[in-house]
């Protein structure tokens, strides 16, 4: 009698103390949304995560993908600030996600968002018409000290990635080199194979049907070691063969564009653990390794205290070109 007793004093106790929370894992469809137009390179990047995360069961729940890339990719990370502690809209997108507020006025800051994870970097390469006589980085420096202003450099939008590189070449080097700005990397592309420009400071994919055409071809590229690759890339060519800027002329060690994912400020810290743990899941497939061979990117996980220590090194560095070009928001 007095066993069961004390059996039934412990249930009832039991029964009135609070059991910790379960983890976080989304009940109903989670919003993908993409800082871009259909078939760009952050459209790609999400909805690659998508059939990776179906393929594998990483989410039990639905993933729907959403386009919102007006505005330079504004309009998607409005649309995620404004959905504050709201747990079911992972935002894709890139460095723009924090530059965005420091060089144009959007109705939205940094603050607004929470960086869930980095899973690749874009690289860059400066490139040259295939008949070009500029054949090293040191070519293209005495190339446009001989004709200040007059070396054209073509590049997606104004005062983005492209033309902040442009500027950090010219000041590196102590030239004054020309940008034209386009809607798009394909479009700098067509406008470099056709010889209309002098180089571009393309990613690699964004260029590589060209560079196999002879069109175009690579002079160096912007980090701190040679691309890695495997096979050859454009003829007897392959990315490991392109010389880094900083060892060819230009000093420069590492310039890359981050493949970002966000979510809304005020989310829970389970939330961001859940994702994250889902995207570190995604960056160590098979199907993930090949899309970064196919897209020339290199492999960069990063999240917690790692990636915020790379958002603050970055904006930084960039706000320097920013403030020194005049391009900062007022």
């Amino acid at each position: 009698m007095k066993k069961s007793l004390i059996i039934a004093c412990l249930a009832a106790a039991a029964g009135s103390v609070a059991l910790p929370a379960l983890a976080f894992e989304p009940e109903r469809p989670v919003e993908f949304v993409v800082t871009a137009g259909p078939g760009g390179g952050t459209d790609i990047f999400a909805r690659t995560i998508q059939s990776i995360i179906v393929k594998y069961g990483f989410m039990k729940a639905p993933v729907v993908v959403v386009n919102k890339g007006s505005a330079g990719g504004a309009e998607g990370f409005v649309y995620a600030a404004t959905a504050k502690g709201d747990a079911y809209k992972l935002t894709f997108g890139t460095n723009n996600a924090y530059l965005l507020p420091v060089r144009a006025k959007v109705p939205y800051t940094a603050a607004d968002l929470t960086p869930v994870a980095a899973l690749a970097s874009d690289e860059f390469v400066l490139w040259v018409n295939g008949k070009s006589d500029i054949k090293t980085a040191a070519d293209f420096i005495t190339k446009a000290k001989s004709a200040p202003g007059e070396l054209k450099v073509a590049g997606s939008q104004s005062k983005d990635v492209d033309q902040i590189l442009t500027s950090m070449i010219g000041e590196a080097t102590g030239t004054k080199i020309g940008y034209v700005p386009f809607k798009s990397g394909g479009e700098a592309a067509v406008q470099l194979a056709g010889d209309h420009v002098a180089a571009n400071v393309n990613n690699p994919s964004e260029n590589l049907g060209q560079w196999q055409a002879g069109l175009v071809k690579p002079v160096c590229v912007f980090k701190s070691e040679k691309l890695k690759s495997e096979g050859k890339a454009a003829g007897n060519q392959s990315w490991s063969d392109i010389p880094t800027c900083k060892e060819s002329g230009i000093p420069i060690d590492n310039y890359a564009m981050p493949r970002t994912v966000w979510l809304a400020a005020g989310v829970e810290q389970d939330v961001i653990a859940f994702y994250s743990g889902v995207l570190k899941q995604v960056s160590e497939t098979p199907e993930w390794q090949k899309y970064l061979a196919d897209t020339s990117q290199s492999g960069t996980y990063m999240t917690g205290a790692d990636l915020t220590a790379f958002i603050k090194t970055d904006e930084a560095a960039v706000s320097g070109v920013l403030k020194r070009e005049g391009w900062l928001a007022n």
